[in-house]
């Protein structure tokens, strides 16, 4: 085993991928001539990505300034970096997710109390066979943006027609957004 080797088996499970990127970039430039080649060989890494790191090596403090999250903890990726959402890149998405969820759905839709009675799993399979690349956890993601609780009720039969059951529901929907905007729980008991 080289020594570039032994040192990347030391340092790779303790550091993120920028700071083994700038390591390799580094030991590459330490090397001299072929560096790259000899580093890239040695612990696998894409010679791209040690000329990136490289790169970064020779960029001044300021511009590495401004790719930190926090002062004190740099960005592994540059902004806008990593995969994409996946409701960005598949446009029919949330219309097809809200076409199932809607006629089973309960609560006032323009209250943020809202819930489905179909689970996450039986949504991901109704989405996949309409061609959706999707997991129950993307459902419950997906979910959770639309403003749906993941938590169903037990009351499966609504009330009767009362002559204030419209203003009652309005005001606890505006007591719950306002709830809500000032970041306190909320927690809503219907009895019969």
């Amino acid at each position: 085993m080289s020594t570039i080797e032994a040192k990347y088996q030391a340092l790779s499970s303790r550091l993120d991928e920028a700071a083994l990127r700038t390591w390799a970039a580094a030991e590459a430039r330490s090397l001299g001539r072929g560096g790259v080649s000899m580093v890239a060989k040695a612990i696998g890494m894409s010679r791209t990505t040690i000329h990136a790191g490289l790169s970064e090596l020779k960029a001044a403090p300021a511009a590495l300034a401004s790719m930190r999250k926090t002062p004190t903890r740099p960005r592994v990726r540059a902004p806008g970096g990593g995969r994409k959402k996946l409701a960005a890149k598949d446009a029919s998405l949330f219309s097809d997710l809200d076409a199932l969820v809607e006629p089973i759905s309960r609560g006032d839709p323009m209250s943020p109390l809202r819930w489905t009675c179909k689970s996450t799993h039986r949504l991901a399979v109704e989405l996949k066979a309409k061609g959706h690349e999707v997991t129950q956890r993307t459902i419950c993601d997906l979910l959770s943006q639309m403003h749906f609780s993941l938590q169903s009720t037990r009351k499966t039969r609504e009330g009767g027609k009362h002559e204030d059951r419209n203003a009652q529901f309005s005001h606890i929907a505006q007591t719950v957004a306002h709830y809500q905007a000032a970041g306190d729980p909320v927690i809503s008991v219907d009895t019969t």
